[in-house]
């Protein structure tokens, strides 16, 4: 699969902006589209430079690794027990090189690996839209008026 086929599937998720820096491409869940205001992280990226790290070896021609950021739960069923995997592997799915701590699992040029990263996108994309709802939610009850607060006046004179 090429990297540009991988980019048109991210094109597909609801409310998915794609930003292109350095060559890579980074799916970022923008359904107010105010991106600008309000930076968030993205869900996915298809990276094909070593400009962020070289742990891949991405220079090697055609190489490029697809990353996706999975809520916790779901990374340790995939990885329970940290364990050495070969970041340059093709078509094997391994823990980020530098951001597994973050939950976020790769893999190079998938091809058998395409129907696990798919349903990994779709889970990835599932946590970013409920992170949103729930950053939503915050801001919106941080925004309204809290009713007073009922019970004994805390500076009044105690011994009457």
């Amino acid at each position: 699969m090429h990297s540009d086929d991988v980019i048109a599937v991210l094109a597909t998720f609801p409310h998915t902006r794609l930003i292109e820096a350095n060559g890579d491409t980074f799916a970022v869940h923008d359904p107010d589209h105010d991106l600008e205001r309000r930076p968030r992280q993205g869900w996915a990226t298809v990276v094909r430079s070593d400009v962020n790290d070289t742990a891949s070896d991405l220079g090697r021609p055609g190489v490029y690794r697809l990353n996706i950021g999975l809520p916790t739960r779901r990374f340790r069923e995939l990885f329970p027990e940290p364990e050495d995997h070969d970041p340059t592997a093709l078509d094997v799915l391994f823990p980020h090189p530098v951001y597994a701590s973050y939950h976020w699992v790769s893999v190079l040029n998938p091809e058998a690996t395409w129907p696990l990263a798919l349903a990994l996108l779709l889970d990835a994309h599932a946590f970013a839209e409920r992170k949103y709802r729930n950053a939503s939610s915050r801001s919106s009850t941080a925004a309204r008026p809290q009713p007073p607060t009922v019970g004994p006046d805390p500076t009044a004179d105690r011994d009457g």
